[in-house]
């Protein structure tokens, strides 16, 4: 009997593949658990559609993270903290602090989760702040950290 499979199973597939599966295996275990449905020619039709959908969005997705990024390496982002001795900050820049200055930079939504960094930036100078986008897309965002003028 020809199934598609409504969630992953190890060992068999992931959602939506269609396997040919024997009739009792389907009918007394798959079916019953709500893991497989006959794959009649309507399933079939919408499991295609959904993929296609999926597909559609997925690049939409990517195409506005790809817009996203671009429009944030365009320039060089500045930042003005208060710093001590030595050029060590008063605290410390998190991605929190970068997705709020990144924000307000390019006038867009930044999220906090696409800002990878190792540790905490505590010191002034030029940094590489690498960028994980959704849909896949990566990139390197220039930051500077300068300090506060005093006046």
């Amino acid at each position: 009997m020809k199934v598609v499979l409504l969630k992953d199973i190890p060992g068999m597939g992931k959602s939506g593949e269609f396997k040919e599966v024997k009739d009792g295996y389907a009918r007394n275990y798959l079916i019953p658990r709500g893991l497989a449905k006959p794959a009649t020619e309507g399933e079939v039709k919408r499991i295609e559609n959904e993929k296609i959908m999926k597909s559609h969005k997925e690049d939409l997705t990517r195409k506005k993270s790809e817009q996203i990024l671009k429009t944030l390496q365009r320039q060089v982002h500045k930042v003005y903290v208060k710093v001590g001795g030595g050029g060590k900050l008063f605290g410390a820049l998190t991605p929190l602090n970068l997705a709020e200055i990144l924000s307000k930079n390019a006038n867009m939504e930044i999220d906090k989760k696409w800002i990878h960094l190792e540790k905490p930036l505590k010191e002034i100078g030029m940094y590489d702040i690498e960028m994980h986008l959704p849909g896949g897309v990566k990139g390197i965002v220039k930051l500077e950290i300068l300090g506060e003028e005093k006046g």
